[in-house]
């Protein structure tokens, strides 16, 4: 063993996940993560409700806690669970696979860069770009993509899929997920590691890698999706988290792909749904009532909407 790698294994590290409405999704990720040789020194898993983590209740080795709905809400739970005795906390999508050397690739870079702050891994295949992945199709791949040289390099931001952080700097200048970026917490990501780049280097690490199976079950319907496409960009604009360049970038490359997705009658992905929030959201910005938020409206009016009597006739 180097010294390298001996430092390395000192290292605390945590994986958290937070999910809801997906419980097996949420087991078979676990279970897999649970069983790779090196194991993460705790997971911690938060979920809205106890049935939303079935299967885990009791399990050696796995924390449960429950909190509000939403992925800024419950990765702050998470936060607040790690941060008494752990080093570095893994974020990790309940639907992201890693490679079994992807934790160990974290903990060697986190220990001889004392100033990487936030990371990322390389995703060698993303479902959400498609129909998505099973977790058998995301093993084969990363036995098929083997071992790679690990690499470091400078990033603008992490991929919220997979995105380990130093803990230090968290908790001495008291940052969080920012609440006001409710459910799916749409860019959250970004914001983050925009905010947590003030005190280090955000990096991707090359050999650190994995698959998102981009699971299409408990995923936020394609209007709330697409309101939250043109929103979020303009809300972190005005924040100071993600520059006009790229929030007008990111708002036009994702209103380009739901027009294009519509137009073709994409199967995998609500497109047209997409789009519709997409115009709904550039309405609310012209007349100065665009907001993140906004989607816990729309969520009001989608179930009252599907528990009325002429949508559930349609429904039968």
């Amino acid at each position: 063993m180097t010294a390298a790698t001996s430092q390395a294994s000192k290292l605390k590290i945590a994986v958290g996940i937070a999910s809801a409405g997906r419980p097996a999704t949420l087991l078979e990720t676990v279970a897999y993560i649970d069983s790779l040789e090196r194991r993460p020194d705790r997971i911690i898993v938060c979920v809205p409700n106890p049935d939303d983590a079935a299967g885990l209740s009791g399990r050696p080795g796995v924390e449960l806690t429950v909190g509000p709905r939403g992925l800024t809400c419950q990765r702050n739970r998470i936060i607040q669970a790690a941060s008494p005795d752990m080093d570095v906390l893994v974020f990790l999508d309940d639907d992201f696979v890693p490679a079994p050397g992807f934790v160990p690739r974290m903990a060697a870079v986190f220990t001889e860069n004392p100033d990487v702050v936030i990371a990322t891994g390389d995703v060698l295949a993303d479902g959400i770009l498609g129909s998505g992945l099973t977790q058998s199709e995301a093993v084969q791949i990363i036995r098929n993509a083997g071992e790679k040289d690990e690499q470091v390099r400078d990033i603008y931001n992490a991929y919220g899929c997979n995105m380990a952080v130093r803990l230090a700097p968290i908790v001495e200048n008291r940052l969080a997920f920012d609440e006001a970026l409710p459910l799916y917490g749409w860019l959250e990501d970004v914001d983050f590691s925009r905010a947590i780049a003030r005190y280090g280097r955000s990096v991707r690490i090359s050999g650190a890698c994995g698959v998102h199976l981009g699971v299409k079950s408990g995923r936020q319907p394609g209007k709330r999706l697409g309101y939250s496409q043109v929103a979020n960009p303009v809300y972190l604009m005005r924040k100071g988290t993600m520059s006009g360049t790229r929030a007008l970038a990111q708002i036009g490359r994702n209103i380009l792909a739901n027009a294009r997705g519509a137009l073709l009658n994409d199967r995998a992905i609500d497109r047209r749904g997409r789009l519709n929030g997409n115009i709904l959201a550039l309405a609310d910005v012209l007349v100065g009532r665009a907001s993140p938020m906004r989607i816990l409206e729309l969520s009001q009016s989608s179930n009252r909407e599907m528990s009325s009597p002429s949508i559930a006739a349609k429904r039968r």
